[in-house]
């Protein structure tokens, strides 16, 4: 029977990614110098286990490309050559192209061949001026380390090779038969197996490898075609390959104890090497975004709380089946002890879907690396809190803001290192990523200690914009607001990194998208701070439900400043801007919910109803509710996908009593205030009702 090898397909590519993503991070924390042999080992055996993946699943062009990286870093960790900022950049480039490689395959479009080409081209180019360099040591070594008995020889009559697998080769999907079927194709080929360590059958581990070999393969062959065969086990055996010279043709086993020099095989061909490599197995590869790697304890956890709950739910039938007045108290009980096992099932379920920070944060090393080269800035990139939790869905939609808020930080905030000494400090600058729990949210800061926001400069470019009107006078904070309006830029040159207008605003946009909020702090000459407040999770949230008229709504907790009551004579009417109050000292617009949703309030008179100030993009409102009912947590529903999407209106819920309850949207209704004729059409509740 034939084994579809298609539907592991998914499982290389995910482990191929994340080996990619291992080696760029090796290499970017590679110091320059002498390598660091552990480190290039984690690099190399990751490089080492997409070719033989690649291999396995005949995607022979990725397979051969890895391979020539894996020459250079075979060359590394043998002290071969050392770490060069020139090699770590084209070991870096070659990591980019191999990831263009898989997602082609995986996406099944087509590659860029020639840049591949042109990487490879580099990679042999850098491979061929090394061997030149070191041409003359590797005679030295082979004269010391090579047999009398071979020097006479030129040529061997084949190969003489001890072959013992470890117990675990045939899980990694290697299979012994078709490497001797290779061998078989190259010339005569003879063995003879060991089976001393076979186990009794009934203690037999089908997936285990007991067996050991010794072969003998004729003919002129050269080593590398021997070699080349073996060389995606050669973590998995212990491998002894010697040549087979006339005399000892007729010896088909060798004595084991036979101290004759041995040549151990490493990953790449053409290598000799008297010392052995200890370099330890590859740790089992992580799934990646198409699947979430979850913890047992999480998993155990869950079924601790389905058996609780199939405890409780057979104590409700029980009493339910035989209720008397009697047994009303163990009802109120057994209630409550339902509602603590399906909150606790809840948030067991959503810890399933948490994954650390470090998912998003990984990428910006290479990003800070390539950019600061691009620059001629130093740049030091410091990320703290990586461990925080987030929801999956949340992590994958913060992943490009937070690109342009690092980008942003790299090209408009820090200074040039020449700058920066003259203004005494640190050539290099820093940027710190931090990430860290705070109440129901997750909030995550970058942090500069670059040359700040320069007001003055924001305030003429807004004004020249026509962004704000040039007679306004603006606070400190009001100004750092004035970045994220769309269209805004300060850059005076356009590049591929900034100075398009496109960004700041985008950013705002889908960070509220999210339930989230971004804000800025900056100082002038000491840098600024970009401070991101998420929801842990999109699918249940905690809101403020509030009435108006006879319906309710639920409004985001984290969008609440305060709630209060009003006086009618503290209310401001402005022309053209509508009812305002003196909050403190700003003054922020009254939104009157009844005329928003088209319905009629229990009052109109402010002194009779509640202010509800809500913040969102920067700015507060105030919503005029005739009451607030409590806050709770509830779970979204998408309003878009059920209906259709609604200014004003972020999604739906279903409340304890089985009525629908609308979330609002605090941005939608900014938008709403700044246009009235946008407003949501009376007629929207009799379709909901519909």
């Amino acid at each position: 029977m034939s084994i579809d090898i298609s539907q592991f397909h998914d499982v290389f590519f995910e482990e191929s990614f994340e080996g990619l993503d291992a080696m760029e991070s090796g290499l970017l924390n590679l110091d320059i110098g002498a390598a660091d042999v552990e480190a290039i080992n984690t690099i190399f055996r990751a490089a080492h286990s997409i070719k033989g993946g690649a291999g396995t699943f005949g995607f022979m062009a990725v397979s051969e490309f890895t391979h020539v990286m894996e020459t250079l870093l075979d060359e590394m960790r043998n002290g071969e050559r050392d770490v060069t900022p020139d090699l770590t950049n084209l070991l870096l480039e070659a990591v980019d192209v191999l990831r263009e490689m898989l997602t082609a395959v995986q996406q099944k479009t087509e590659t860029d061949d020639e840049r591949i080409a042109d990487v490879r081209q580099k990679l042999e180019s850098m491979l061929d001026a090394g061997s030149e360099s070191v041409a003359g040591g590797d005679a030295s070594v082979a004269d010391v380390t090579t047999n009398k008995t071979e020097e006479k020889e030129a040529t061997p009559k084949g190969w003489k090779i001890d072959f013992r697998p470890h117990q675990h080769l045939l899980q990694t999907g290697n299979d012994p038969v078709r490497m001797f079927r290779e061998l078989e194709s190259l010339g005569e080929l003879s063995t003879t197996v060991d089976e001393s360590k076979l186990p009794p059958f009934s203690d037999l581990e089908p997936e285990d490898s007991y067996l050991t070999w010794q072969l003998i393969i004729k003919g002129d062959i050269p080593k590398d075609d021997v070699v080349e065969i073996f060389e995606w086990v050669d973590d998995d055996c212990d491998l002894v390959i010697e040549p087979l010279m006339e005399a000892a043709e007729e010896e088909i086993v060798a004595d084991q104890a036979q101290p004759e020099p041995v040549v151990e095989v490493p990953s790449e061909p053409v290598k000799e090497q008297t010392s052995s490599d200890s370099a330890a197995k590859p740790a089992a590869a992580a799934p990646a975004a198409a699947s979430i790697r979850v913890g047992t304890d999480k998993v155990d956890s869950l079924i601790n709380l389905v058996g609780e709950l199939v405890i409780t739910q057979s104590m409700l039938s029980q009493i339910g089946d035989n209720f008397t007045e009697e047994m009303l108290p163990q009802l109120i009980d057994g209630l409550a002890q339902l509602e603590r096992n399906t909150r606790e099932m809840q948030e067991g379920i959503m810890r399933i879907r948490m994954l650390p920070i470090s998912f998003a944060f990984n990428r910006f090393p290479r990003l800070v690396h390539d950019m600061s080269d691009k620059m001629g800035k130093k740049v030091n990139l410091k990320l703290s809190g990586e461990q925080t939790e987030l929801d999956k869905t949340v992590m994958e939609k913060i992943g490009d803001p937070l690109v342009h808020l690092v980008r942003n930080s790299l090209d408009h905030g820090l200074e040039m290192p020449d700058v920066r000494a003259a203004a005494g400090k640190n050539e290099t600058g820093t940027i710190h990523l931090n990430a860290y729990h705070q109440g129901g949210n997750i909030v995550i800061e970058i942090k500069d200690d670059g040359a700040g926001l320069n007001e003055d400069k924001i305030y003429k470019k807004a004004v020249e914009r026509g962004l704000i009107n040039g007679s306004e006078i603006l606070s400190p904070e009001k100004i750092h607001e004035l970045i994220f309006l769309p269209g805004f830029s300060t850059a005076d040159v356009v590049s591929d990194i900034s100075g398009r207008g496109v960004g700041m605003d985008v950013v705002r946009k889908n960070i509220n998208s999210l339930g989230g909020s971004v804000e800025v702090a900056s100082k002038q000459g000491e840098g600024s701070s970009f401070i991101i407040r998420l929801p842990l999770t999109l699918a249940i949230m905690d809101g403020q439900t509030i009435r108006v008229a006879d319906e309710n709504y639920i409004v985001p907790l984290i969008s609440i400043i305060e709630s209060l009551e009003v006086k009618a004579s503290d209310i401001k009417q402005v022309s053209g801007r509508g009812e305002l109050y003196p909050l403190r000292d700003e003054y922020v617009p009254i939104i009157r919910l009844y005329d928003v949703f088209g319905v009629e309030p229990d009052t109109t008179d402010v002194e009779e109803g509640l202010l509800v100030v809500v913040e969102g993009e920067g700015q507060k409102i105030g919503l005029f509710v005739d009451d607030l009912l409590g806050q709770q947590q509830v779970v979204i529903k998408s309003l878009e996908t059920n209906y259709r999407k609604v200014l004003g209106i972020s999604g739906a819920t279903i409340l304890g009593d089985g009525t629908v309850a609308l979330i609002l949207d605090v941005p939608g209704l900014m938008t709403l205030y700044r246009d009235p004729s946008a407003a949501i059409p009376p007629q929207i509740n009799d379709e909901r009702a519909a």
